[in-house]
C-alpha cells in the first residue's frame, strides 16, 4: 500500500545530531526498480482525470493549477491555462506523455510519500532516491527541502532545492540489517507552504545496489555465422560480493523480455556458434543463490548485443533502362537474377542474390517557371520546379549537379543551367534552361551648364526604360520624385547635378552633369527715401535679384550718436512692408542722415554686408 502526503515545517534531526546534507549514490550497479510506479506512469490526457489516491493528506485538483494543499499528476505544465508562474516543464524522460507529480505545499506538516516495501533480503545495500524540481523561481521564495526517512527516522536531507530551471536528482543508499526484509521508506517537504515551497517529482526508485557488473567491452560486437564458439566473461569490479553468483540471461525482443541460460551460472559464458542474427545477453549478479533468485536483491550488468552477419544475402533492384548496375565485377544492363560470393571486411564469406529488373523509361515530364534576373546587375532569377509527372516517385532534383528540392530556386543570375529529375529507379527528365540578363538600364540628364546664380536651369531626364522614381544629389536643388520630366533645377553653387533613377523593374541607374554657378550678387540700396506717407518712396528697404538675393538677416538703422532705433531679422528680400518706415519708439524721426548696415543671405548660403547712410526726407 502506497501513501503520498506532504510534511511541511518539520524539523529534521535524528538520534546522534544532525544528518548529513548530501548522501551517498550508488556507486556500482543498480537492479530492478521495486518501486515499478515510482515515475507516475504515461498517458496522453494533460490531466490524470481520476484521484490516484497516493496523498491521502492532499486533495486531489483536475483543474491546475493545485491551490495550497492540493496536488496534481499531469504531463506537461505549459498546456496549463495559468501556473502561478511556475516553470513550464514537462516529467524527467523522454516520453512526451510521461505523468509526474506536482504538489502545492500546504501549511500544515505532513508526509508526501510513504511506502512499505517488502520481500527484501538482509545485509543487502540499496539506493533510495527521487527526482525533484523547484518550480517556482524568484526572490524572497519558500525553496523546497525535502527529508527523507527509513522507518520513521531522518537519514538523509537535500538542503534547500535551488531555482536551478533543471530536474535534480537526490538519494542515498543504506544496508538492511540482519534478519530484516522489509523497511518503510518516506519523503517529507521540510519547508513551509505559501509564497513558494512548490515542487514537481519524479522517478522515485528504490532498487539494490551492488558491485560494477560489466560485460567488456560495452560496445556492439560484430562477427561472422557459424564461426568458432564465443565467450563472454562477466566482470565484478569492488569487493562487496564476496561470494558472488551469476546467472546469464538472454533477450530475443531487444531486451522486452528476458530467458534465464540453463546452466550458466558461472563468470564465463560460451556462446556456440550463432547463425544470422541481433543476440543480447546480460547477467544477473548476488552475493548468494537465495538472493540470486529475488529480484529485489540482485543487480543487473549492461546489455551485451552481438550482431551475426548474414551468410545468405538477397538483394532485389530495379533501374530505368539504359542505365548499368556494377555487379561481381560485370556491368549488368538486362533484367535477370545473379550471384556472387563476397568477403566481407570481418572476413566472413557471404552469398549475393541479386534479383534486376530493367524497366521502361516512363518519360518524366517537370514544369519549370522560369524569371530572369530583374536587372542586369542582380543575381535575382529565379527556377520554379512544379510538378513532376510520369515517373515513379520518391524523386530528387538536381540543379548544375546540385540537390535541391522541388520548389522554387532563387538568387540566380544570368546562366545556363542543367535540371535533372530522377525517380526512383534511376529514369530522368534533363534539360538546359537560360536565364537572360535583361538590357542595362541607363538615364541620360544632358549636356552640362553654366549660369549666374539664381537662375534655374531645365532638365529632361531619358531613360532608356520607363522611370518609375527619381532620386537627386544636392536633394535641394530639384524637388521632384515622379514625372520629373521636365523640371526645374536651381543650383545653389558650382559642383554635379546627380539624378538616380529606378526603373518600373527595380533597377537603378545614376548620370551626373556639371554646373559653373557664376556668383553674380546683385543687392540694390537707396540712399534716402520720403516717408510722407505720398505712396512713393515712403519705406527704406533693401532689394534685390531674387532668387540670387534670398533675405537680409539682419538690419539696422542707427542715429547720429550711435543708438539703434529700427532692427529687423530675417527680413525678405523686396518686401516694402517689412523695411523702416521713419519712426523710432512709435514717432517720426527728424529730417537727416542715419547710419544702416545690412546683412544679406544669398541662394549659396554667403552672407555679404553692406553699410552706408541714408538721407531721410519729410
Amino acid at each position: 500500500m502506497r501513501k503520498v502526503i506532504l510534511l511541511v515545517g518539520l524539523v529534521a534531526v535524528h538520534l546522534g545530531g544532525f544528518y548529513p546534507i548530501w548522501g551517498q549514490t550508488c556507486t556500482g550497479t543498480l537492479g530492478e526498480n521495486i518501486f515499478a510506479d515510482g515515475d507516475f506512469g504515461v498517458g496522453i490526457a494533460n490531466i490524470v482525470p481520476f484521484d490516484p489516491q497516493i496523498a491521502p493528506g492532499y486533495i486531489y485538483q483536475t483543474n491546475p493549477p493545485p491551490n495550497d494543499g492540493f496536488y496534481t499528476i499531469t504531463n506537461d505544465i505549459g498546456q496549463w491555462p495559468s501556473n502561478f508562474g511556475w516553470a513550464q516543464i514537462q516529467d524527467n524522460s523522454p516520453n512526451p506523455f510521461g505523468y509526474m507529480m506536482v504538489v502545492n505545499a500546504s501549511f500544515d506538516p505532513g508526509l508526501f510519500y510513504e511506502e512499505t516495501v517488502t520481500g527484501l533480503c538482509e545485509n543487502t545495500l540499496y539506493e533510495f532516491s527521487a527526482d525533484i524540481y523547484n518550480l517556482i523561481q524568484g526572490e524572497n521564495l519558500i525553496r523546497p527541502n525535502v527529508d527523507f526517512l527509513i522507518d520513521g527516522t531522518v537519514v538523509y536531507n537535500t538542503g534547500n532545492i535551488p531555482e536551478n530551471f533543471q530536474w535534480n536528482t537526490y538519494g542515498f543508499t543504506f544496508s538492511t540489517a540482519p534478519g530484516q526484509t522489509s523497511v518503510t521508506l518516506s519523503l517529507a517537504n521540510n519547508a513551509p507552504g505559501g509564497i513558494g515551497n512548490d515542487i514537481a517529482l519524479d522517478n522515485i526508485s528504490f532498487r539494490p545496489c551492488g558491485p560494477e557488473a560489466l560485460i567488456l567491452p560495452t560496445s556492439v560486437l560484430t562477427i561472422c555465422p557459424d564461426g568458432n564458439p564465443l565467450q563472454l566473461n562477466a566482470t565484478v569490479q569492488g569487493n562487496q560480493y564476496p561470494t558472488p553468483r551469476f546467472q546469464w540471461q538472454t533477450s530475443t525482443d531487444q531486451g522486452a523480455t528476458w530467458t534465464d541460460i540453463p546452466g550458466a551460472t558461472v563468470s564465463l559464458l560460451t556462446i556456440s556458434p550463432l547463425s544470422s542474427g541481433t543476440y543480447w545477453y546480460r547477467f544477473l549478479l548476488a552475493n548468494d543463490p537465495a538472493n540470486l533468485t529475488n529480484s529485489r536483491c540482485r543487480v543487473i550488468s549492461n546489455v551485451k548485443i552481438i550482431d551475426v552477419v548474414p551468410k545468405f544475402f538477397t538483394v532485389v533492384d530495379s533501374l530505368c533502362e539504359g542505365r548499368s548496375y556494377a555487379f561481381g565485377g560485370n556491368t549488368l544492363t538486362t533484367s535477370g537474377t545473379y550471384q556472387d560470393s563476397l568477403v566481407s571486411s570481418l572476413g566472413c564469406d557471404s552469398i549475393v542474390t541479386l534479383n534486376l529488373t530493367f524497366l521502361p523509361d516512363p518519360g518524366i515530364q517537370a514544369d519549370l517557371e522560369l524569371n530572369d534576373p530583374s536587372c542586369d546587375y542582380l543575381d535575382d532569377g529565379t527556377i520554379l520546379l512544379g510538378t513532376i509527372s510520369f515517373g515513379n516517385p520518391p524523386y530528387s532534383a538536381f540543379l548544375n549537379g546540385q540537390v535541391i528540392s522541388p520548389g522554387l530556386v532563387d538568387g540566380l543570375g544570368a546562366s545556363p543551367y542543367i535540371v535533372n529529375v530522377v525517380d526512383r529507379f534511376g529514369c530522368s527528365f534533363d534539360t538546359v534552361v537560360f536565364l537572360q540578363r535583361p538590357p542595362p538600364f541607363s538615364v541620360e540628364l544632358g549636356p552640362d551648364w553654366e549660369i549666374s546664380l539664381g537662375d534655374s536651369i531645365e532638365l529632361n531626364p531619358t531613360g532608356s526604360a520607363p522611370i518609375a522614381q527619381y532620386a537627386w544629389r544636392p536633394d535641394d536643388w530639384v524637388n521632384c520624385v515622379t514625372d520629373c520630366r521636365p523640371v526645374w533645377a536651381l543650383p545653389r553653387a558650382t559642383g554635379n547635378l546627380t539624378i538616380v533613377a529606378t526603373s518600373e523593374a527595380g533597377c537603378v541607374a545614376e548620370d551626373s552633369i556639371f554646373v559653373r554657378v557664376n556668383a553674380v550678387r546683385q543687392v540694390y540700396i537707396p540712399t534716402a527715401f520720403t516717408p510722407n506717407d505720398d505712396g512713393l518712396n515712403d519705406v527704406f528697404s533693401v532689394w534685390g535679384d531674387f532668387p540670387s538675393a534670398q533675405q537680409v538677416d539682419e538690419l539696422l538703422i542707427y542715429d547720429r550718436w550711435g543708438g539703434i532705433i529700427f532692427a529687423r531679422t530675417n527680413m525678405p528680400i523686396n518686401d516694402p512692408t517689412q523695411g523702416w518706415d521713419g519712426t523710432a519708439g512709435g514717432k517720426p524721426v527728424a529730417e537727416g542722415v542715419y547710419p544702416y548696415v545690412a546683412r544679406i543671405r544669398f541662394l549659396d548660403g554667403q552672407v555679404f554686408v553692406r553699410s552706408g547712410s541714408l538721407t531721410l526726407v519729410r
